[in-house]
């Protein structure tokens, strides 16, 4: 098994908000990130996205201009996925079993059998996307949150058959990043997505039963001690990618009622309003 001087050569799959922040952690830290996505236009984008984000923080101080630029350098986007020959995968894509498992049986036959597999799955147990593998010992969970560059908080997950070293390894990684890795074992919505899940169900509950606004479900909880009330989390999260999560654990728990979609939110999704990346969810933005 690799030890954490073994990982140099990282491949980030999905460069949408959670694969750009940990693209972003990944170089930061030292590493050479290949950063890879069936779209063009979506690498171009976060090429942009990551550069402003290390600019910002060397405006605030956090982050020296030649450390901004060293990190710029080790990101390189890939459009092949058989150029990703690496020490540690990790897929940030859509929350759909089948293409994740497909994703990492189609690494798993170019790379060495020293490789780990990481999922940044929010909901999705681990063991389903290990199984067919060769090397389901080497597939683990490692849960970020958004903003990925900026949140402490890893979750590091087991499936039935990660080797107790590889989720030692990811945590000791996460810990070098400078975040704050959780051990979790394998279960739907793992910890932090199966508490906070009803955060956003019951406040959606209480819309769709007209018991009140959006707006002010958000202040109430805002007023209590919430940093951002459900909706405007929503917004930040990205609507579809919470939706896909509660329709996941849905499922996952045998349709229990208590983790049932809302209508409202499968609503925003159809019209395509998935918050701030599209400039409009439960609240309008400026794009």
């Amino acid at each position: 098994m690799k030890s954490l001087e073994d990982i140099h050569r990282i491949a980030v799959i999905g460069a949408g908000t959670m694969g750009q922040g940990i693209a972003q952690v990944a170089a930061q830290a030292g590493h050479e990130v290949l950063l890879y996505d069936v779209s063009a236009d979506m690498l171009a984008l976060a090429q942009k996205l990551i550069d402003k984000n290390l600019t910002k923080a060397v405006e605030l101080g956090k982050l020296r201009a030649e450390e901004k630029e060293a990190s710029l350098q080790r990101i390189r986007v890939a459009h092949d996925l058989t150029s990703l020959q690496v020490d540690l995968v990790i897929e940030a894509i859509v929350e759909k079993l089948e293409v994740k498992q497909k994703l990492f049986a189609s690494l798993e036959a170019i790379n060495s059998p020293e490789t780990i597999f990481a999922s940044n799955t929010s909901s999705i147990p681990i063991t389903q996307i290990a199984a067919g593998l060769k090397h389901p010992e080497r597939v683990v969970g490692m849960h970020f949150f958004n903003p990925a560059h900026i949140m402490k908080l890893v979750e590091v997950i087991s499936g039935a058959d990660t080797h107790k070293s590889v989720a030692q390894l990811v945590a000791d990684l996460s810990l070098k990043w400078g975040k704050k890795p959780v051990f979790a074992q394998d279960a739907p919505g793992f910890i932090v997505n199966r508490v906070a899940r009803h955060y956003y169900v019951e406040s959606l509950k209480l819309v769709e039963e007209n018991v009140t606004d959006f707006a002010t479900v958000d202040r109430l909880l805002e007023s209590s001690g919430f940093k951002m009330g459900p909706f405007r989390l929503m917004d930040l999260i990205g609507v579809d990618t919470n939706f896909s999560v509660t329709s996941s654990m849905f499922a996952s728990f045998h349709y229990e009622a208590k983790f049932r979609p809302s209508r409202i939110q499968q609503q925003k999704v159809d019209a395509g309003h998935h918050g701030r990346k599209t400039g409009k969810g439960f609240y309008t933005y400026e794009k």
